[in-house]
């Protein structure tokens, strides 16, 4: 029963790590400098899961963790601004390439994942509850 916590644990993590990357996006979807100053476009990060065998039930139910966080190697957009700080010798600047639109579908399915762990939890510890009140 305590491995079934477990599994549940290692998702919510993961999903957190994962609504932590969605946030950053959408924090940084309008970014033209980076960290030093320098104009250059945010990059996207997107999280990548992975099975964790080491958090195994006994009825084959396997953990997740985090196997990486990468940043997206998609080309920024470039706008066409002449009078922004950042525009290049051309009138262009670069935006991150960052679609609204997918990073809340990603943020809905992450809480829905998140939720849904939770929920197996809840399950979980009644299960346990109602086990030791048969058993007393």
């Amino acid at each position: 029963m305590f491995t079934a916590f477990d599994v549940s644990t290692s998702g919510l993590v993961a999903q957190r790590t994962r609504l932590n990357a969605i946030s950053s996006n959408l924090a940084n979807m309008s970014t033209t400098r980076n960290e030093y100053g320098e104009p250059e476009a945010y990059r996207p990060r997107y999280v990548t899961f992975q099975t964790d065998t080491g958090i195994e039930t006994s009825g084959g139910g396997a953990g997740v963790r985090v196997a990486s966080v990468d940043q997206s190697t998609e080309p920024p957009n470039m706008k066409y601004q002449p009078g922004h700080p950042d525009a290049d010798q051309h009138g262009f600047v670069a935006y991150p390439a960052v679609d609204m639109t997918t990073e809340f579908v990603d943020a809905l399915e992450a809480t829905r994942a998140y939720e849904a762990n939770i929920g197996v939890i809840e399950i979980t510890k009644d299960l346990g509850a109602q086990t030791l009140r048969i058993i007393a």
